[in-house]
């Protein structure tokens, strides 16, 4: 029942989040309200380019990792971009850049994401126990 409830979940993220990439390759000005970064001139294709590809890739992998049994380590890419992002924005923040509430609200959904990626990757990746693959196994042998 949990291994659904993890697939679910991760599939919904990776939905939310292939929406905002998708949404970011057809109208990349959509980062400016979600991200307060401009997008005039050359720099559009630019954060059209960069920021849709880590969500889309992000999104992607955890699907694969939540749709394809053996392929749960897929779920670690995510876990790994999104991961290295907060980490960066650590060391902004302790470098002395300017932390809102959008940053801090970026950092809490960061590190959901980390925790819901690993976590998931380590509960669907466990073999099934002797137990629940026979029936016999229950019975207490043959």
């Amino acid at each position: 029942m949990i291994n659904w409830v993890l697939r679910g979940a991760v599939l919904l993220w990776a939905v939310f989040f292939m929406i905002v990439g998708v949404r970011g390759v057809m109208d990349p000005a959509s980062f400016t309200e979600m991200f307060g970064i401009g997008v005039e001139g050359i720099a559009a294709n630019t954060v059209r380019a960069d920021l849709s590809a880590f969500f889309l890739v992000a999104a992607g992998a955890a699907a694969l990792g939540a749709l394809v049994a053996g392929w749960t380590r897929a779920m670690l890419v995510p876990a790994a971009l999104y991961g290295t992002a907060l980490i960066g924005r650590l060391v902004g923040a302790m470098s002395g850049d300017i932390v809102n509430e959008a940053i801090v609200q970026a950092m809490i959904v960061e590190a959901l994401t980390v925790m819901l990626m690993v976590g998931s990757w380590r509960v669907l990746s466990r073999p099934k126990s002797d137990a629940a693959l026979t029936p016999a196994a229950a019975d207490g042998g043959s």
